[in-house]
């Protein structure tokens, strides 16, 4: 006579086709009971209509009645509750992760996404210096300008004369600069005044053949995303395809600002992305009398790090020489290192390399990592 272990064991073979996922992994077995043969389980649906209601119901009943000493199998159908349907979106997220496809970027590469919920917040300018601190540490890294739209790293690097080129595989090669090897939309295109007029869907696209169809090099310690704003296609692809991705939250003083950027911090933790720590950009202005200006307030980037239960990686003060370098393609870690934004954003760099320390191959967790 069949027991509920069996009948579980069973279902686990059921897979939901949207999902890709066995139903009692996914929490829709909501009740098995049985009475002599008769074996009665309960499924719930995440809506009424759902399309694969049918497959579902035939592919139980056959693997449930192919148990021994099972007679009958009734199936009764229930829709999921709003808490039970954000668990099982939290399970398929997970399991998507897990299962990604492999990408020309090493399971070793430390991807570190840069990202907020809004623009103007200075994550271009933190991606780019927070690339050259971690190069000038001695690692290999990579800079992806996923911001496909608003892209500006190659301004911030001087690096506007300069296109991308393919190997001999036909693989994109990374132009390297200042130590880093960079890829972004604006080394495709003619100029940097040309406006990329794409749907959603492509962006995502270009994303994933940066990922696929680039060659980083195969030391690649560390990868720097520049995020585009927001929660949309880019960050979900991103999410996806790059299972090791860790990401920098970044917000400046002002409530409104941190309020956005916890909305990025929450679409982090349900894609199952660790959140590194927040950076606090525009912190203040020190005039020269030594006098601190609090121009967008003061207070929010540790707010935001307490409410996440993160840590505060650094606060980086308003400089002109931070704009100036950007404008010029001399970032400020390397132009002005020795002044209060190159100091901390080279300390937010040393922060970050302690919490994610390089995976060495020779170690347990490289060698998982690598196979």
């Amino acid at each position: 006579m069949a027991t509920e272990s069996d009948v579980l064991d069973a279902l686990k073979h059921v897979i939901d086709p949207e999902l890709h996922t066995d139903i009692v992994d996914l929490g829709m077995v909501s009740n098995v009971r049985i009475d002599g043969g008769v074996v009665d389980v309960g499924i719930a649906l995440t809506i009424a209509s759902c399309p694969m209601r049918g497959q579902i119901e035939t592919d139980v009943e056959r693997r449930v009645a192919a148990l021994p000493g099972v007679d009958e199998v009734v199936i009764t159908t229930g829709v999921m509750t709003q808490e039970q349907r954000s668990t099982l979106m939290e399970r398929a997220r997970m399991n998507a992760r897990e299962n990604a496809t492999p990408t020309a970027v090493a399971p070793s590469t430390r991807v570190i996404a840069v990202s907020s919920g809004k623009g103007g917040v200075g994550k271009s300018t933190l991606s780019v210096n927070l690339a050259l601190a971690i190069a000038d540490q001695g690692h290999t890294v990579g800079l992806l300008d996923a911001d496909i739209w608003g892209f500006s790293a190659p301004r911030m690097l001087g690096a506007t004369d300069t296109r991308l080129a393919a190997n001999e595989d036909r693989k994109i090669v990374p132009t390297e600069i200042k130590g880093i090897h960079l890829v972004s939309t604006g080394l495709l295109l003619a100029d940097e005044d040309t406006a990329l007029m794409w749907r959603g869907l492509m962006l995502s696209k270009a994303v994933e053949q940066f990922l696929n169809d680039v060659a980083w090099p195969a030391d690649l310690g560390y990868l720097i995303i520049d995020m585009p704003p927001g929660t949309g296609d880019v960050q979900m692809a991103l999410a996806r395809m790059l299972p090791q991705a860790e990401m920098v939250v970044v917000t400046t003083p002002q409530l409104a600002a941190q309020k956005v950027a916890a909305r990025v911090a929450d679409m982090a933790r349900r894609s199952h992305m660790p959140i590194v720590g927040v950076v606090e950009n525009m912190s203040g202005f020190v005039a020269d009398d030594g006098k601190r200006y609090d121009i967008f307030g003061k207070g929010g980037g540790a707010s935001l790090a307490a409410d996440l239960g993160v840590e505060l990686l650094g606060s980086v003060p308003i400089d002109v020489r931070v704009a100036e370098g950007g404008d010029s393609g001399d970032p400020v870690v390397t132009a002005h290192s020795d002044s209060p934004a190159g100091i901390e954003l080279t300390s937010i760099a040393k922060r970050v390399t302690e919490i994610l320390p390089p995976l060495a191959l020779d170690s347990c967790i490289g060698r998982l990592a690598t196979l």
